[in-house]
């Protein structure tokens, strides 16, 4: 049965029951209003004596923000709500797991210039701010999030444009940060336009939360400053059924009307969404909102997050229950962003059984098991007629990609047999 989505009721909420209808509508009311507190935050949902103590030596270290719109989605009394887990820090922040890292997807270290990562061959990261409507409590930037609200400068971003305007390989940008939705209406459209000025750029995207914390955000004005610059694509950030509401599907199919695909990012989270239930109904009410999923991510090794973190055969098993089990359209990708900076690994069950020159054996989601017959007269592709090929560009010029065009070895550094071979006994 089609699930009807709701509209976010906040009046019967002592914080808000005098907030006037436009008030509560105005996007940067909305972010003036975000509850930063313990006070504030008993105004909205009920705390233990232990939950207050808890909250209060969290706070001490990481910040709050919750904006009232999300605020109004959490459970009163249940402290294990799904919307309240992603939204209010827990004393489990301050432990540190031996697997944890500061800066797990080397970020940092992939930034040739500040505010800018370049991990991918024809992709780049563009950080563009620190700040955040809602610091979710499962953020994998968290030792740059929150720390201080600021965003990155002109001067700084001039540095960055010049480095991509450098790179030809550069053709797909995408603008994170903190959250890029925070900025101004100006500020969105300057970055838009001084990109759209480097011609080897094709692609922009925008990863932004804000439909799901600050469905607000939102507006006419700044869906057409996007439009203006397309092909623009966003990527937005839903975890669980709960955050699809009706100003959620409102403001994304604002986006969608004004031409812009938008893709979702779910992120695998204990306690949260661990359940191909959840799953295929947070999937299936994406489709209607007009929303791809795109991405389940395994929960990173980040500081402060173990207790949300699932095994990745709860993600193996999600994709088995949702491959064949409803449209492909809904299925996303679960992907492991490797720790180290090795990027997106992606993780599927096994389909693929066994392989000759002449046959494949397959199985489906039924477990029904299938040989392909493959042709004894495939030759390969003729490159050289080929002008795709002539572009150097299109080449992949790193990893196993590389030894399928090319040949040749990768080698891990520090092999032990070559540095015997080379007289090191270390």
């Amino acid at each position: 049965m089609k699930r009807e989505f709701k509209n976010v009721e906040y009046k019967h909420i002592p914080l808000f029951k005098d907030v006037t209808t436009d008030d509560w509508n105005n996007w940067k009311w909305q972010m003036r209003n975000a509850i930063r507190d313990i006070p504030t935050l008993e105004k909205v949902i009920k705390l233990t004596d232990e939950e207050r103590d808890h909250l209060s030596q969290t706070l001490d270290k990481f910040k709050m923000a919750i904006t009232p719109y999300y605020a109004a989605l959490m459970d009163k009394e249940n402290p294990d709500c799904p919307v309240r887990m992603m939204a209010v820090p827990q004393l489990r922040e301050l432990y540190v797991a031996p697997s944890d890292l500061s800066d797990p997807l080397h970020e940092d270290v992939d930034s040739p210039v500040s505010g800018l990562t370049h991990r991918y061959p024809d992709r780049a990261l563009l950080m563009v701010t620190r700040e955040c409507s809602m610091y979710c409590r499962h953020c994998t930037r968290r030792r740059i999030v929150g720390e201080t609200d600021t965003n990155t400068g002109k001067d700084q971003l001039q540095k960055d444009f010049e480095y991509i305007r450098n790179n030809p390989e550069l053709r797909d940008i995408i603008i994170s940060g903190g959250d890029p939705l925070v900025l101004s209406d100006d500020q969105i459209d300057y970055i838009l336009t001084e990109l759209r000025k480097i011609d080897h750029v094709e692609i922009i995207r925008i990863g932004s939360r804000m439909p799901v914390v600050l469905p607000q955000r939102i507006t006419d004005n700044l869906c057409q400053i996007i439009k203006k610059h397309h092909p623009v694509y966003v990527n937005t950030h839903f975890n669980h059924p709960k955050e699809v509401t009706i100003e959620a599907q409102r403001a994304c199919e604002k986006l969608a009307d004004a031409g812009i695909q938008l893709g979702n990012q779910s992120v695998l989270l204990k306690g949260i969404n661990d359940c191909s239930n959840i799953m295929k109904g947070l999937v299936h009410d994406l489709l209607m909102i007009r929303v791809k999923p795109y991405y389940i991510y395994q929960c990173d090794l980040s500081e402060g997050i173990s207790h949300f973190r699932t095994t990745i055969s709860k993600g193996i098993e999600i994709i088995e229950n949702l491959r064949g089990h409803t449209s492909g359209m809904a299925v996303p990708t679960f992907v492991v962003d490797a720790p180290g900076g090795g990027g997106k690994i992606p993780v599927m069950p096994d389909y693929l059984i066994s392989q000759t020159e002449k046959r494949v054996v397959l199985r489906n989601y039924e477990g029904m098991i299938s040989s392909y017959e493959q042709p004894d007269d495939y030759h390969g592709h003729n490159r050289e007629d080929c002008e795709f090929c002539q572009n150097e560009f299109l080449w992949a010029k790193d990893g196993v990609a590389k030894l399928l065009n090319e040949g040749g070895t990768l080698r891990p550094r520090e092999l032990r047999r070559e540095m015997r071979t080379n007289g090191d006994k270390g």
